[in-house]
């Protein structure tokens, strides 16, 4: 009875993570500069679990590793289904700590872009 129930078993798990897998495709962590992921404690995958675990049903739109206020953070962009806007996640790269969880609509979204590309101007 018991190998039965290891090959029904090993047989379920063969059938779901290829299924799970497919459903949460790679993500790309770029870095704000060269040198910051090698700077990160946490790993791009784990940081990629982590945010993807506070929003469960979101894709991630972008990855991004850079420093915010003197913090070497990981922000994801995470869109949900039938939502307007993003879900920001960022994440501590060096503990794993969740900084934030926020909505952002269209309107903050491109506002951040609008800072983030003046940022490195004099």
């Amino acid at each position: 009875m018991s190998m039965r129930l290891l090959a029904l078993s090993s047989l379920l798990l063969a059938i779901a993570i290829p299924e799970a897998a497919a459903q949460q495709p790679a993500v790309t962590v770029t870095e704000e500069e060269p040198g910051l992921l090698a700077k990160a404690t946490i790993s791009p995958d784990s940081a990629t679990k982590l945010a993807r675990a506070q929003v469960p049903t979101a894709t991630i739109e972008t990855a991004e590793i850079e420093m915010e206020d003197g913090r070497l953070i990981y922000s994801f962009d995470m869109k949900l289904p039938n939502k307007s806007g993003l879900e920001e996640v960022e994440l501590d790269a060096k503990t794993g700590k969740v900084l934030k969880v926020e909505h952002e609509d269209a309107a903050a979204e491109s506002r951040e872009t609008q800072e983030d590309s003046t940022k490195d101007r004099p």
